[in-house]
């Protein structure tokens, strides 16, 4: 499977994000990787123009817990949400219970409401396979969401 460099976009595609307030829910599960995605999230919001007093960051306890969250973030006058979390593939089938749960939960709240809901929620085999989309070789998945961020907030602005 060939992945390219996650961080990697082209600023003049961004718009303008300067007025835009973002909400970050981060799980803490597996901090190693949701900070590093945490942090390539920020870092692209802030060099796009967002002020750092214009971006709320939460923590919840797990990747399912992000739609709880998320919902509640929605509900505190941001332009778009970031959902954060790592699911590690493990003996159990625990990992397709929390992956399919968290991907139908964002995508209800997409549809449901008004505020667009990003998932950067990492769902890897391997640890490494998580290390390396979370700041490794392969760049930061946070990164590419707070671009899809900004496009979600400014489409919605538009819409």
């Amino acid at each position: 499977m060939a992945t390219t460099d996650l961080s990697v976009y082209d600023k003049t595609t961004i718009p303008n994000a300067k007025d835009f307030r973002f909400g970050i829910v981060v799980s803490e599960w597996n901090s190693e990787i949701t900070n590093g995605l945490l942090e390539g999230a920020k870092q692209t919001l802030l060099d796009n123009g967002v002020k750092p007093e214009n971006i709320k960051v939460w923590d919840v306890p797990g990747s399912y817990e992000l739609i709880y969250g998320a919902k509640k973030m929605q509900q505190q006058n941001v332009h778009a949400v970031i959902t954060i979390g790592s699911v590690i593939q493990g003996q159990t089938k625990h990992f397709d219970f929390v992956c399919s749960g968290v991907t139908q939960g964002i995508k209800d709240l997409n549809v449901l409401h008004d505020i667009p809901v990003i998932f950067c929620v990492l769902t890897d085999n391997t640890m490494q396979q998580a290390i390396d989309r979370s700041g490794g070789q392969h760049g930061n998945k946070g990164v590419e969401a707070a671009v899809a961020a900004i496009k979600m907030a400014e489409l919605s602005k538009n819409a």
